[in-house]
């Protein structure tokens, strides 16, 4: 039997996030945070946690393997 079949895929996520607000597109969040992300240039939060998957108040760029 595989081992593949056995363990779970995980369901959270980093993603590049481009921000809003001055278009810094360099920022990595974690899809589960538990704390507020702001912008490293202009300190808009870019992710806000809600209990399970946080919302992303940024646009997403892409999705990190």
């Amino acid at each position: 039997m595989s081992r593949k079949g056995q363990i779970p895929e995980p369901t959270s996520r980093f993603y590049i996030v481009k921000c809003p607000e001055c278009d810094n597109d360099t920022q990595i969040v974690f899809g589960w945070s538990t704390i507020v992300v702001k912008c490293d240039v202009c300190e808009k939060p870019l992710l806000k946690p809600t209990g399970g998957k946080a919302e992303i108040l940024g646009e997403i760029v892409s999705e990190l393997d």
